[in-house]
This record gives C-alpha cells, structure tokens and sequence, in this order.
C-alpha cells in the first residue's frame, strides 16, 4: 500500500491543501489546478462539501489524482473510501485510524511531528510520511535532522508551506512533495478566480524541477 501512496507523491511536487465549501466549485477549481499542472489533490474534511467535492472529482476529472486531507478516525477514513479519493492524509495517527486503514485498500499518509511518532510509524511500515505541522515543528532544519537516523523515510511537509520557503523544502532528499495552500486560497476559490489559481499553480509545478 505504501508503494501505491509512493507513486503518487513522487507524481506531485506541490499537493494544493484545498477546502471547498460549495460543491459547485469543486470541478472548476480542479480543472483549473490540472491546467496549471498540479494532478494530486488533496481536499481537507473540513466543510460539509467536502465528500460531495472529492466525489465530483472522481468522478468527472480521472486524470486527476483526488484523496481526502484532515482524516481522523475510521468514519472518516470509511467515507472517504466511499466518495472515490485515491489517497488519505491524516494530521497525525491513532491506533485506531492506523488499523482502520490497514484493512482498507486506499493508501493513508500519516502525520509526524517528531522523532518519536516518525519511529512509531515507521516500525508500522509507513515510509512515507506528513510532517505536520511543518513550520511549527521545526521546518527544514528539523527535517534535516531526521534525515540522518531515519534515512528511509520520506515526507511531505505541510502547515506554513509558502511559495517563500516551498523550494527549500524540496531540495531536501527526504522530501517527496510538499503541500500548500497557496495557489487556491478560500479568497480565490470564492471569488472563482480560476485563471489566477491556474496561474499560482503553474508557479507552483515549476517548484518540482
């Protein structure tokens, strides 16, 4: 399972961290992130239109690779499962969550914020990991410290992720892809400014060369 979450993050570069609280917004603002290059979508459980969201997606826009963000228990892993995302992230793990998600054929990126709960996870065979939340715990030096005891994980760091520092984060061997919000701000998203969230996300996609 891991090689599957594997092969997408290694596909991403910057993942858009959306929140979408009309349903109606999720196919355009989509279709406006694939346009400007991104493909791997995460869509945070945080608005009541968020499963209806991850569902359109799935369903219309098949290029696109579409999972669910801010999962923190087995229902919510459930009904993720049901909408059609390809992936799920989780802020951090639970037991529960973690075994809920072993019987599940849907990968799960699971959140770390130190060297304990790296090793927790690890020991669990998630070699791919969230740092979150990113800035807070201790940014790039943080990772790079990681880096040297816990050479065989990788990590998307998000939570503070800017266009400022996004670069520096991927020149990290131990990162995979970074997450951000960037590129498709609740402002945006409502003002349905597409074509600048098309342009913010190819900024964005040129980050991963």
């Amino acid at each position: 399972m891991q090689k599957n979450i594997a092969d997408i993050l290694q596909s991403a570069g910057v993942v858009p961290v959306l929140v979408i609280e009309q349903a109606e917004d999720a196919l355009p603002l989509a279709e406006a992130l694939l346009k400007g290059g991104l493909k791997v979508l995460e869509v945070t459980l945080r608005t009541e239109a968020a499963l209806a969201a991850v569902e359109q997606i799935a369903k219309h826009l098949p290029e696109a690779h579409v999972g669910t963000g801010t999962v923190l228990n087995s229902d919510d892993l459930r009904r993720s499962v049901d909408a059609g995302a390809g992936f799920m992230v989780s802020p951090g793990a639970t037991e529960k969550l973690l075994a809920a998600a072993d019987e599940s054929d849907v990968p799960l990126l699971p959140g770390a914020a130190s060297a304990s709960e790296v090793m927790r996870l690890y020991e669990r065979g998630y070699r791919y990991q969230k740092f979150f939340p990113a800035q807070a715990a201790g940014g790039v030096p943080m990772l790079k410290s990681l880096a040297g005891p816990l050479a065989e994980v990788r990590f998307c760091p998000t939570g503070g992720v800017s266009p400022n520092n996004a670069a520096d984060y991927l020149a990290l061997n131990n990162v995979v892809c970074v997450g951000g919000s960037w590129m498709a701000s609740s402002a945006l998203v409502r003002e349905k400014n597409w074509a600048e969230i098309t342009r913010l996300s190819q900024q964005a996609a040129a980050l991963k060369s």
